[in-house]
C-alpha cells in the first residue's frame, strides 16, 4: 500500500465519483478504479457499495476513510517538517558565550534569529573559553563566542573574527591617575589581579607578554576565573589588572579604566564551531552573523 493509493481512494470519496476524482487529480479513471480494487483485495474488505451510481462507502469503508485522511495529513506534516528542517527553520542550536564580550550585541542577534526561525529551540550558557572547549568536546554546544583559537584547534574548528578589543589598565577609583593613559612600565611595582590562565589563556598570555616587553615580570596575586570578580578585587584594592575593553560593559563603580601605552595589543572575539558539524540551523545562524557583522563590530569595539 502506497500513499498515492490512499490519495486516489480519498479523492473518490471526496468527489463521490471516479470520473470527477479523475478530473480533479489528473489521473486516468481506469488507474483510480484499479487502485481501489487492489486496496479492497489487500484489505480483504469492500470499501464501496456498488449498488448505487455514486461512490458510497460501506461501514468499514467509512472507518478506513477516516484513518486514510489522518495518515495523509500526517504524511504531509512529515514532509513539510523535513523541508523546514532542511531550510534550518526548526531544530536546536546551543550557544556558549563570554558574557562581557558579547553583551553589546548577542541579545539583539538572538532576537533577530528567533524572529526569523521561531521553530528553533535555542539554549545559551555563559562559559569561559576553556569550558567552551569542554562543551564542544561533549557536543553540548554548536557554536561558541570565544577567544582566538590555537593552531591545534584550527584543524578541527572554523572561526570568524567578530571584533578586536584593546586591553585596558584597571585601577581602583580611590587611586586616580591624572593622565588618560597608563604606561605599562608604570605598573611594574603593582600586584596584579589576573584572569586564571586555565580559564582565559589568551588574555593571560597577552598580559604577561606586555609586561615583559615593558621590562618586568608582573607579581600576580589572585587569579579569578570571571571578569566581574577581577573588577571586584581591584575595587577592593587587592591589586590592579589589565583586561579587555569589553570589561567596561560590567557594572563596577569602584574602578577606572585607562588606555595603555603602548596600545598595540588586541584580543579577538571569534565565533567558533566544529568543521564537522552538519547542522543546517548552525548555517542559518552563521549567515545571520555575516549579515550583521558590521553592526556587531560597531557596537562592540572601543571607539
Amino acid at each position: 500500500m502506497e500513499l498515492r493509493h490512499l490519495r486516489y481512494f480519498t479523492a473518490v470519496v471526496q468527489w463521490k465519483s471516479y470520473r470527477e476524482a479523475s478530473r480533479r487529480i489528473h489521473v486516468a479513471q481506469p488507474a483510480i478504479s484499479q487502485t481501489v480494487v487492489n486496496l479492497e483485495e489487500e484489505l480483504g474488505l469492500k470499501l464501496f457499495s456498488r449498488a448505487k451510481r455514486i461512490a458510497q462507502l460501506t461501514p468499514e469503508g467509512e472507518v478506513f476513510y477516516a484513518e486514510a485522511v489522518r495518515t495523509l495529513a500526517q504524511a504531509e506534516l512529515a514532509i513539510e517538517t523535513a523541508r523546514r528542517a532542511a531550510r534550518g527553520e526548526i531544530g536546536r542550536l546551543s550557544i556558549g558565550f563570554l558574557g562581557s564580550a558579547t553583551s553589546a550585541f548577542l541579545a539583539e542577534l538572538v532576537r533577530k534569529f528567533k524572529a526569523t526561525y521561531p521553530g528553533v529551540k535555542l539554549t545559551m550558557e555563559e562559559l569561559t573559553p576553556v569550558h567552551q572547549d569542554a562543551a564542544f568536546e561533549k557536543e553540548e554546544i554548536d557554536i561558541g563566542f570565544t577567544r582566538t583559537l590555537t593552531a591545534e584547534q584550527s584543524t578541527t574548528f572554523s572561526s570568524r573574527v567578530l571584533y578586536r578589543d584593546p586591553l585596558l589598565a584597571v585601577l581602583p577609583r580611590s587611586r586616580p591617575v591624572k593622565s588618560k593613559r597608563v604606561h605599562v612600565a608604570d605598573l611594574a611595582n603593582e600586584i596584579f589581579v589576573l584572569f586564571h590562565r586555565q580559564g582565559h589563556p589568551s588574555v593571560f598570555d597577552m598580559t604577561i607578554a606586555m609586561c615583559r616587553k615593558a621590562g618586568f615580570s608582573p607579581r600576580v596575586g589572585t587569579q579569578p576565573a570571571m571578569l566581574q570578580t577581577v573588577l571586584s578585587l581591584v575595587e577592593a584594592e587587592q591589586g590592579v589588572s589589565i583586561v579587555p575593553a569589553c570589561a567596561r560593559n560590567l557594572r563596577s563603580n569602584g574602578v577606572r579604566f585607562y588606555r595603555l601605552q603602548p596600545d598595540d595589543v588586541r584580543v579577538e572575539l571569534v565565533a567558533a564551531w566544529k568543521k564537522a558539524n552538519p547542522s543546517v540551523v548552525l548555517r542559518a545562524f552563521l549567515e545571520l552573523i555575516d549579515t550583521n557583522a558590521a553592526q556587531i563590530r560597531s557596537k562592540a569595539e572601543l571607539h
